[in-house]
């Protein structure tokens, strides 16, 4: 016998499920080497806009030359060389080499305040490369290299500095911007192992103060106490920078060029993997 209850279970109409007809997302399960590309110009896009509506980013690349440059030279000139033009050829390429590097701790700190702010907690639920927010601050930087090494070399020509040739130049700008690259996964690795901006900054800039005025950045090495110029004569800066004076006053390829560019390939080949390693297992 049935129940008129049971025969209201066995006839009750069925109810279309009214999400049916919307299809489903993809689910994206591994990113190929094309699209991490496109999602790090996108990102390296993003870094630039923001250079763009907040130019006091671009202080310490724009105004640190033409301060650095002039200063010295009315400093150090006639104490070194005997006059500002004949120390020309020393400084320019110091200068170069010192405000490029100096800049590469914003990389650090740009990461560390939007990790903080929790912009790369947004970039994770996106379906764009993990890798793509990091490695686009990176590549953006290099707009800031360039702008720092062609305000120093403008202002250097203004002042009466006369580089060698056009393409000693070019190889040394290239060099330097590749050594300034390199150094800056050293920043990212700190930006992402650090807590605070400011702790970034603050490491960072002790660390390249030292580094940069116990080199050949300014002074000759031979003017130094003794101690010292073995310390300065080994220095990364030291051999960047007589790198870049070579290309640009002789347009020589010396030993230092050498150096240099093992050295940022050595920063590259350990630091990179690292960071990235680093910055994905804190996502």
């Amino acid at each position: 016998m049935t129940t008129s209850g049971d025969t209201t279970r066995m006839h009750r109409p069925e109810v279309a499920d009214p999400f049916a007809s919307i299809p489903m997302a993809e689910v994206i399960t591994h990113i190929g080497v094309r699209k991490t590309l496109a999602d790090t110009a996108t990102m390296a896009r993003r870094g630039l806009l923001k250079f763009k509506h907040t130019p006091q980013h671009l202080v310490d690349v724009i105004v640190v030359p033409v301060v650095f440059t002039v200063m010295f030279a009315g400093i150090f000139g006639g104490a070194i060389a005997g006059r500002v033009g004949d120390y020309l050829p020393l400084l320019v390429p110091g200068v170069m080499v010192n405000v490029t590097i100096t800049s590469t701790v914003v990389v650090g700190m740009q990461l560390r305040e939007d990790i903080d702010r929790g912009v790369f907690d947004r970039f994770v639920s996106l379906p764009i490369s993990r890798l793509a927010p990091l490695s686009g601050i990176l590549v953006a930087s290099i707009l800031r290299y360039l702008l720092a090494v062609s305000i120093t070399l403008g202002v250097g020509i203004v002042m009466g500095y006369r580089p060698h040739s056009v393409p000693g130049v070019t190889v040394a700008v290239v060099l330097v911007v590749f050594s300034a690259f390199a150094l800056s996964w050293l920043f990212a690795l700190l930006g992402v192992l650090f807590t605070k901006a400011a702790a970034v900054q603050g490491v960072s800039a002790l660390f390249l103060t030292a580094l940069g005025f116990t080199s050949n950045a300014f002074v000759p090495t031979q003017t130094m106490p003794g101690w010292m110029r073995p310390v300065a004569e080994v220095n990364p800066i030291s051999q960047l920078v007589g790198a870049a004076r070579g290309l640009a006053n002789e347009g020589v390829v010396n030993v230092h060029v050498g150096w240099a560019l093992l050295g940022s390939v050595l920063l590259i080949a350990i630091l990179a993997p690292l960071t990235v390693r680093t910055y994905l297992r804190r996502l």
